[in-house]
């Protein structure tokens, strides 16, 4: 059936009334590159969102799989999405016809105006069906619902934040494990070191060849080392400690096998261009889902100013006996429109506008934030990874010349052709040049993953969303 040009013509002035949405930009310029790329910046594919795998070490593997479905912060971010959705349909709701039905029986008696005579009575039965609905002449109710939607997709970028960041936490707890793990080895060894010494001494002592003061002098050295053991061990238990929370087990199911940290692979990290960054980060998606968000809660505050026009229609069937209830006479019907302003509200309506732009703002200026905060963690990232790695090879060369010095010197102190201080200086520096080339190592392996998390680790909503529906039948 053809449209009426009157009917056109009334359809396009309710879509012209309709208030608009203001965009939800940032108004910052995105730069070209990263400074701290190798080369002049280019498009490159998202990270696997399985980032992790690229470190070869099983451990982590099965931590990030244990906390990827064990995690209670993921889950309870999960759960704030699945409240976002409920409620994005309840906003849609609010934009189709309200109908519902009434059925009644009802038994009546009035009062008798003679004393002893009883007063009439009866039943009455009766059949509704009524519908309402409210027109979205400025499009107030379309703005809830739009804004209803951002809320879905902040919650959807909500769950991917918090997914990264404990990918990271456990990523960065187990490096830290595994450093003081290696550490720990280290110590022990030097330890073993120092009390060899300590017993050439004695030995030395006891036939006149040293004095009670080296003898002392390396039960110093002895102790020193001994006592760097139990903050190391701590270290340890505390980070396993950690990685159980993190994985939602309890800290006696979680342990973690010793790896060198030389043998732990840092995989290849391409930055890509800052748009591209910034298009997969979820917490930046977040700040801008929730400005949308607000942007469309301003148009509906905005709505809120003008009248509202609403349609009621009600029909049934109403009558005294019920073999009579479905004949023509028994039909009840009522249609009504209504407008409604308000004249007076002590100007709580305009304060209700004026908090929703306030309100704007400042997820404005959170948007903007996120995004400045995005790139300084890729920057960050890139320049951590280079640095380190670069402190790594310094950090090797240094501990192979402390190890080639201190082999000389034990030699020759066994020899008996140097003396003690010698042999405590070369020590000294073997020990703090191999716990100082671990710690390179640990900041190394510990800026990769920050790296990839910078970079948006890979998470998209629809791999969760995916997840969430569980495999398919």
């Amino acid at each position: 059936m053809p449209v009426s040009p009157g009917v056109a013509l009334v359809a396009m002035a309710l879509v012209g009334c309709a208030l608009p949405i203001e965009p939800a930009e940032s108004g910052l310029r995105t730069p070209e590159r990263f400074v701290g790329a190798a080369s002049a910046s280019a498009p490159a594919a998202a990270p696997d969102p399985a980032w992790w795998g690229g470190f070869q070490t099983p451990d982590l593997d099965r931590l990030m799989a244990d906390a990827m479905g064990g995690n209670f912060d993921v889950a309870a971010a999960v759960a704030r999405l699945q409240q976002a959705d409920a409620a994005l349909r309840i906003a849609g709701a609010q934009l189709l016809p309200f109908v519902d039905v009434n059925a009644s029986i009802a038994r009546t008696r009035g009062t008798s105006s003679t004393p002893g005579t009883p007063a009439n009575s009866g039943r009455q039965y009766g059949g509704t069906l009524r519908a309402s609905y409210q027109i979205d002449f400025w499009g107030g109710l379309r703005a809830q619902e739009q804004a209803a939607r951002d809320s879905v997709s902040a919650a959807e970028f909500g769950v991917g934040t918090v997914t990264l960041a404990t990918q990271s936490a456990v990523a960065a707890a187990l490096f830290d494990l595994l450093g003081a793990q290696e550490q720990l080895a280290i110590q022990q060894d030097n330890l073993r070191i120092a009390e060899r010494t300590l017993t050439i001494l004695r030995q030395r002592l006891a036939v006149g060849t040293a004095t009670g003061l080296d003898v002392a002098q390396q039960e110093t050295v002895v102790a020193q080392q001994r006592a760097q053991v139990p903050p190391l061990l701590q270290t340890v238990e505390a980070n396993t400690f950690a990685l159980a929370t993190l994985a939602g087990l309890p800290p006696a199911e979680v342990t973690i096998a010793r790896h060198r940290l030389a043998a732990v692979r840092v995989p290849d990290v391409v930055p890509g261009i800052p748009s591209e960054v910034l298009a997969r980060r979820p917490d930046v998606r977040l700040a801008e889902a929730n400005l949308a968000a607000a942007s469309a809660d301003v148009t509906a505050a905005r709505a809120a100013l003008f009248p509202t026009i609403a349609l009621t229609a009600e029909g049934g069937l109403q009558s005294i006996a019920l073999q009579t209830l479905l004949r023509p006479g028994a039909t009840i019907y009522g249609i009504a429109a209504s407008l409604t302003q308000t004249l007076f509200d002590g100007g709580a309506l305009r304060a209700q506008l004026e908090q929703t732009r306030a309100r704007r703002l400042e997820l404005l200026a959170n948007y903007r934030q996120a995004i400045l905060s995005a790139l300084q963690d890729t920057e960050t990232g890139l320049s951590a990874l280079q640095r380190n790695t670069e402190l790594v090879a310094l950090q090797t060369a240094r501990a192979e010349a402390a190890q080639r010095a201190y082999d000389v010197s034990e030699a020759q102190f066994r020899a008996g052709t140097i003396d003690l201080l010698t042999v405590l200086i070369t020590q000294t520096t073997l020990f703090n040049a191999r716990l100082a080339l671990v710690q390179a190592q640990t900041a190394r392996l510990q800026a990769a993953a920050a790296l990839f998390v910078a970079l948006g680790g890979g998470w998209t909503a629809d791999s969760m969303r995916r997840a969430m529906a569980g495999p398919t039948p």
